[in-house]
């Protein structure tokens, strides 16, 4: 049996990954064309290469079918309850940086912090008899920090996809989405609240922590984080 690593099966983030642990003395290559999600393994024994998309990640490693796996911090934190117990984080990898961040519109000028959102959200529902509508696809890690900011007057609407552009279709009143710059959010005339950065969000190497390992997989475990300076 062979160590499963997954990685990223596409785009920049698999770009970087392979550059990262390419710096490191480990390669890892498509094993046929671009569209084959095939791919091994070169500097180092008794390790495959397994290609998902990084919203996979997560769930392959918490079931223990993948032993390690690069992701965003977000997805991680947001796919998997109790975290901390399923993965163990090896290496932060210094890219894929976003910030998962609560913004209102420009127009509402006396909201600046969670608890102006708070008291806009109390009112909002006097007014239109309904809760205020955050778009997300963040339910988790959004209804986590809301409680925990005394925010109560709300509901989440689910949005996987141009997150910004619901509250210009009126179909939510905020959002709370990832962003790298902020361009896309001033675009849609929307500010990110002072205080509502939720979580720093970047790619990591996570080790699933409930995964079976042979004798043979612990050895090229070691090997790997040897190689990699882990």
């Amino acid at each position: 049996m062979s160590l499963k690593l997954g990685v990223p099966s596409k785009g920049r983030l698999m770009e970087k990954t392979f550059d990262w642990f390419a710096e490191r003395g480990v390669r890892l290559a498509l094993a046929g064309g671009e569209r084959e999600y095939a791919g091994r393994v070169d500097g180092i024994d008794g390790i495959e290469l397994v290609l998902l998309s990084a919203g996979e990640i997560p769930r392959e490693l918490a079931a223990g079918r993948i032993h390690l796996g690069v992701t965003g911090t977000d997805l991680i934190r947001e796919k998997l309850g109790q975290w901390e117990q399923r993965v163990e984080e090896l290496a932060e990898l210094g890219f894929g940086h976003a910030d998962l961040i609560i913004a209102v519109p420009q127009a509402w000028v006396d909201v600046d912090t969670m608890d102006d959102l708070d008291a806009a959200a109390a009112a909002f529902r006097a007014e239109h008899g309904f809760r205020l509508r955050i778009a997300t696809k963040y339910h988790r890690l959004v209804r986590d920090y809301l409680r925990d900011c005394g925010v109560a007057d709300y509901q989440l609407v689910d949005s996987q996809g141009a997150t910004e552009g619901t509250v210009k279709n009126e179909t939510a009143e905020a959002v709370a989405d990832i962003t790298s710059t902020g361009d896309t959010l001033r675009a849609n005339h929307l500010k990110i609240l002072s205080d509502g950065l939720i979580l720093r969000s970047s790619a990591t190497l996570y080790r699933a922590r409930n995964a079976e390992v042979t004798g043979e997989e612990r050895a090229a475990l070691a090997a790997l984080q040897e190689r990699l300076g882990l």
